[in-house]
């Protein structure tokens, strides 16, 4: 087609097909549409199409934005018209994301919609209504980014004069759910419509639903114009209400409350993000404190103290076969397992198993010492990791109660050992000798919450 090479097909519309192709000149792969223009097809069908293509050739150029996805060349052939844009492998339309069983995170969600609105704040500044926005027309990439795609309704307007779009007769096109009331009823569109329509997307992406829908047409427009969306929470109860908010001011009736520009609205969802990052930190940050209050090292402390050790220490997460602690490591650690199992390994050789609840490191704790054993997760676990430097930071108090129930665990340890039974120590992980002097400095592990501790 003209100087592109043809490949496999990515798509079909109502309008043509779309291929990725090859740019033999730049030695590159792009995105070719193609306006079908049959001679058997009827006349008036056959001019809108071509309307449609010469709106969209239009804007080769004119768009030059991150998250629009840019048409690079327009062409004629027999009766096949064609647009050139830029290509995205692995991109896939949003509307994937709109099934109730493959919605994205919230925070997703509002990352998609703010370069969205980014994305039309730009486009509205430089004349540009898409006029067509909705999930089939945003494309996402592997890696996260989103493009906004097809402009072929799109309406160009003089900035300059914003009463001329005003008394435009531009007719009743797009797809009906993600219209404006105002729109429905006749009235011209314009960035605010465009708005409207993200607001939709949103509240989509969201829950998987359109905000309002219907059998028919007519009762359709009659919910848009009269209706109420249900609340984001009855379909996601987790989803926090601030996004009920800024859902209820981007479909608001009433043009002149709703946002009135995209930078607007990105900076409404940047706000919102920043809450929900607040808010999921302390959600984690209390479903962690409920997890350690319940672990026996801790029985003795009063919640603020508990807390207090939570932000000195550091809580990470490990999936199967992942290497806690290493031999020959130097460290000034002591861990918790706060949930799942770990072995205790040396040279290759499982020597025993740790499980929640269970401590080790206690001698790296007290002096930074060369560890004789490897801890390796036996399934998906969760430590808290307490350095003795980060420890002086908390309250004295705090840390006097660390240090008593720390003491008593080594304590206790120490005092189940045996003599040695001829083969030699194990590392100290689990020593069988009752002598503090002959207690090699490395992974101890004073288990107590019952753990079979090292290689018991």
């Amino acid at each position: 087609m003209g100087k592109y090479v043809l490949g496999r097909e990515l798509g079909a519309g109502s309008t043509g097909r779309v291929f990725v192709s090859h740019d033999p000149y730049l030695d590159r792969e792009v995105a070719v549409k193609l306006y079908l223009l049959g001679a058997d097809m009827p006349a008036r069908k056959r001019e809108a199409r071509r309307r449609l293509f010469f709106n969209e050739a239009q804007l080769a150029g004119k768009l030059d934005h991150p998250q629009i996805a840019h048409i690079l060349d327009a062409g004629e052939e027999g009766e096949i018209c064609y647009i050139v844009m830029e290509y995205f492998p692995g991109a896939e339309a949003l509307r994937r994301w709109t099934l109730p069983d493959r919605l994205l995170p919230a925070s997703t969600v509002i990352e998609i919609v703010f370069k969205v609105a980014r994305a039309l704040d730009y486009a509205h500044r430089q004349g540009v209504i898409h006029r067509d926005v909705k999930p089939s027309n945003v494309l996402r990439t592997p890696d996260g980014d989103v493009h906004l795609i097809d402009f072929g309704i799109a309406l160009l307007v003089d900035v300059r004069d914003p009463a001329a779009q005003a008394g435009a007769k531009t007719g009743l096109v797009g797809s009906p759910s993600y219209m404006a009331p105002e729109h429905l009823k006749g009235g011209p569109p314009n960035p605010v419509t465009d708005l409207y329509s993200l607001g939709v997307m949103f509240y989509e992406l969201l829950v998987g639903r359109r905000p309002f829908e219907a059998e028919g047409m007519s009762e359709l427009i009659h919910k848009i114009v009269y209706a109420s969306p249900a609340p984001l929470g009855k379909f996601r109860p987790e989803l926090p209400i601030v996004l009920d908010d800024i859902v209820a001011r981007a479909l608001a009736k009433q043009p002149e409350r709703r946002y009135q520009n995209g930078h607007e609205f990105a900076a409404t969802l940047v706000r919102a993000a920043r809450d929900l990052e607040v808010v999921g930190s302390e959600m984690r940050e209390r479903e962690r404190f409920n997890l350690l209050r319940r672990l026996p090292f801790f029985n003795e402390f009063h919640y603020p103290e508990i807390y207090e050790i939570l932000k000195a220490g550091e809580w990470t997460s490990y999936e199967t076969g992942a290497r806690l602690v290493s031999e020959g490591q130097v460290d000034e650690s002591f861990f918790l397992l706060v949930s799942g199992s770990v072995s205790v390994e040396r040279g290759g050789r499982r020597l025993g198993t740790l499980r929640s609840g269970d401590c080790f490191g206690e001698i790296g704790y007290v002096a930074p010492a060369k560890r004789t054993v490897s801890i390796v997760a036996r399934e998906p676990v969760e430590i808290l990791r307490v350095n003795a430097t980060l420890m002086e930071q908390a309250s004295v108090e705090t840390q006097l109660r660390f240090t008593k129930v720390f003491l008593r665990n080594l304590i206790a340890r120490l005092a189940r050992t045996r003599p040695d039974d001829g083969r030699g120590g194990t590392g100290g992980e689990t020593t069988r000798t009752g002598s503090l002097g002959q207690l090699p400095f490395d992974t101890g592990s004073a288990t107590t919450g019952g753990g079979t501790g090292g290689a018991s």
